[in-house]
């Protein structure tokens, strides 16, 4: 099968792609390898893979209309994982221009290939953060997610609507795929466990807010790209059950399209995150209490019943755990 992997430079992309190299797929990788952050990592992550015989890789921007019509009529990819976009949650306040360049030009030009390609389906990266405002835990795809407060997630929130409109308007199978909280070994810098991971090695002090009482569905990269891979191979139809009253979110009758979860089921305090860093690196963490940041939510609780129910799988990897597994992969990376 071909596969078009836009963001296989990035931290869930590079993953996904060696998944599907390793099972036999060809990959049609695409990434603009754009300064974001660190591009030497971004590099280190191709490396792992570039060179297979069944890689190939584009270097372009999602945001360059010709560049992605080039991919899709050159390369005829047959599925698609779009797993590009600007992430950052806070990066968005500063930039927001950047946001919409990447997350909704760049997806518009991803749905497009889709359409006039005859691509059999579209998997593609949505959030938790899409559930913003709301509190009724454990957040669930068939409840209202309709106030996002940051433009990223709001951003995410589109691309699920954009989804939706092109699969019922040119029948495009299109799932979207809130992920929680991802972490593991090759991930970006600027998220939380790379930052307190440096900091704790510096002997500098960790901004820690919402005085670390925050709960979070940490969930593990290879959680992660077991779903993604999973519901690739699902193809999603119309819900024959789906009624336009009491209309579920995450189905659709007038379109094949479909939402899931992809969260661990157990969210942990973020102090004990920090905890159980603290223990893998053999080292106390200076950390710095502030009050919780405009954009962020107290707390996040995945139901991945449905993921379990459809695609058979739920994510299993503990904290501690995959903390034990960044930590190593950090101090090999870094030789620290």
């Amino acid at each position: 099968m071909r596969v078009l992997v836009p963001g296989t430079a990035g931290f869930i992309g590079s993953h996904v792609a060696q998944v599907l190299l390793a099972r036999g797929d060809t990959v049609i990788g695409f990434d603009s390898l754009n300064d974001y952050y660190d591009v030497t990592l971004k590099q280190a992550r191709l490396a792992r893979f570039i060179d297979h015989p069944n890689y190939i890789h584009v270097q372009a921007d999602l945001a360059d209309r010709v560049a992605v019509e080039q991919v899709f009529a050159t390369h005829k990819p047959e599925r698609v994982i779009n797993l590009a976009a600007q992430a950052g949650v806070r990066y968005a306040a500063e930039n927001p221009h950047v946001y919409v360049a990447s997350n909704i030009t760049g997806f518009l030009h991803v749905l497009e290939g889709c359409r006039h390609h005859g691509v059999e389906h579209l998997v593609y990266a949505s959030t938790s953060s899409v559930y913003g405002a709301n509190t009724d835990m454990p957040f669930s795809e068939h409840r209202s997610a309709e106030h996002p407060l940051t433009l990223y997630a709001a951003t995410k929130k589109a691309n699920e609507q954009m989804a939706h409109s092109y699969a019922h308007l040119y029948g495009i199978p299109t799932t979207g795929l809130r992920f929680f909280t991802v972490y593991g070994p090759w991930g970006r810098p600027d998220m939380a466990l790379f930052l307190f991971t440096k900091a704790i090695l510096d002997g500098k002090p960790i901004r820690v807010f919402n005085h670390g009482h925050h709960k979070r569905s940490f969930t593990y990269i290879d959680d992660i790209v077991e779903g993604v891979v999973r519901t690739l191979d699902r193809v999603p139809g119309k819900d024959s059950d789906w009624n336009s009253v009491t209309h579920d979110p995450a189905t659709s009758g007038v379109a094949p399209y479909r939402l899931y979860n992809i969260g661990n089921e157990q969210s942990v305090e973020l102090l004990r995150y920090i905890e159980v860093l603290e223990q893998c690196l053999g080292k106390k963490a200076q950390m710095e209490l502030l009050p919780l940041q405009p954009g962020d939510v107290p707390d996040t609780e995945a139901d991945v019943s449905d993921l379990i129910a459809n695609v058979g799988y739920r994510p299993v990897v503990p904290v501690e755990e995959g903390v034990a597994n960044f930590v190593r992969w950090y101090r090999e990376y870094y030789q620290v």
